[in-house]
């Protein structure tokens, strides 16, 4: 049987885009390149390792989809001889659509795995690169490892539980998507910076739906404040306003996520990337300007310059994972300004010659934005005793295990002896 593979050519002039095209194409290349797709049928046969090393024609085949020297080190120590290396497209409940050097294929966790990692952060996610082995006649790839990820997007999964919910893996750039609506909100900005900040990934803001808004001076002073050092784009993507503001981080190979709640504007954005309406769009609902979940899965788009984009369904909840160094980068003008204090354990409330206090009072730091820092900061803190006293329990737990075996152990030896 044949598996199909998508590779994208241009219209005009006629012409495949292969791996080999893309190196050739300049980091600059504008999106707005027409493109359709041609199927084209490839063998179910993956590449083999030789001898443990991966050969160097794969490589290229899989820069297509972001693939660098930061992992190939990585590659080498952790897969097995006969391994092959994929990319995670698709998360589909118990499935994945995965890219090799071959073309797209599925893929399912290998038993060994399930049994191995129980912690869904350590569990595949959309743009991770992973180790992948095919049974002889199956048609489904089975995944044997997660190769070490290079930067990773992650909160506190929902409810009341401690885990770690990754949310993408090994992306380059974050895009903040936030739109100039009534639901515009700073507060749920800073937020977003935080989920950046711990990832490792470089993050730029977008002000999507500039139309919306008759305040944009106004609006743009307040977020300077928040955003610091972080670069701003304004626009309206519906209106093709202001794209090519993305236009300098789409280079080929790099690996762009949009994150942001429901109704910001991320498919409209990655449906002008694409050149063509691939993912649902459905307008904000009422008055309010509420947008409605029309994404409902993290998907990677490969675009005609050969830059990859990942659109993500809106978050409900921004729960934050534990780590202070975000907070710290997120809110580096009110550290600043701890150092001043005369305590050094200063919780900044009712402290004395606490000098963020007193920026505050002389109307240099915005009351709202410490209130929010200290909200965040509490949250993570929560979250590290919750996780702390998690793993208490654990190690208790084999202990007990431990010497309940034990004593299993020596009761049987008292049996045979007598």
């Amino acid at each position: 049987m044949l598996f199909v593979s998508r590779l994208t050519f241009h219209v005009s002039p006629a012409r495949f885009v292969t791996p080999d095209f893309y190196q050739h194409q300049q980091p600059d290349a504008r999106y707005q390149i027409p493109t359709t797709t041609l199927l084209v049928p490839f063998t179910r046969t993956i590449f083999q390792l030789e001898r443990g090393r991966l050969n160097h024609n794969d490589f290229l085949k899989l820069e297509l989809y972001g693939w660098n020297s930061f992992y190939t080190a990585d590659a080498e120590k952790h897969l097995t001889k006969g391994g092959a290396i994929a990319r995670v497209l698709l998360e589909h409940k118990n499935r994945y659509r995965l890219y090799s050097s071959q073309g797209e294929i599925w893929g399912e966790l290998s038993g060994r795995f399930i049994h191995k990692y129980r912690s869904r952060a350590e569990r595949p996610v959309v743009g991770d690169w992973v180790g992948i082995g095919v049974r002889g006649g199956s048609e489904v790839a089975i995944i044997q490892q997660v190769l070490p990820r290079k930067t990773k997007i992650s909160r506190k999964e929902a409810g009341v539980r401690s885990e770690e919910q990754v949310i993408a893996a090994n992306v380059d750039t974050i895009f903040i998507v936030s739109g100039l609506d009534q639901d515009f909100n700073l507060r749920r900005i800073e937020r977003y910076f935080l989920l950046a900040n711990k990832s490792g990934a470089e993050k730029v803001l977008v002000l999507n739906k500039s139309d919306l808004s008759d305040k944009l001076d106004d609006i743009l002073r307040e977020v300077k404040k928040v955003a610091l050092d972080t670069p701003i784009l304004l626009m309206s993507a519906k209106y093709d306003q202001g794209l090519d503001g993305l236009s300098p981080y789409l280079a080929p190979g790099k690996t762009l996520a949009l994150i942001g709640s429901s109704g910001t504007g991320k498919s409209t954005i990655i449906n002008k990337l694409l050149g063509e309406e691939r993912q649902k769009v459905e307008e904000t609902s009422g008055d309010d300007y509420r947008g409605r979940h029309t994404t409902s899965h993290r998907e990677l788009f490969l675009l005609a310059n050969g830059a990859i984009v990942m659109d993500t369904p809106g978050m409900r909840e921004i729960q934050l994972w534990s780590g202070d160094e975000g907070v710290a980068d997120t809110f580096d003008d009110i550290e600043a300004l701890a150092h001043e204090c005369r305590f050094s354990d200063c919780q900044h409330r009712n402290e004395p010659f606490c000098a963020v206090r007193k920026s505050v009072d002389e109307g240099r730091l915005e009351p709202v934005r410490l209130q929010n820092y200290l909200k965040m900061k509490n949250e993570i803190q929560t979250v590290e005793r919750m996780v702390n006293q998690k793993s208490v329990d654990h190690r208790q737990k084999a202990e007990r295990l431990r010497k309940k075996e034990s004593k299993y152990k020596s009761d049987y030896k008292d049996d045979l002896s007598s």
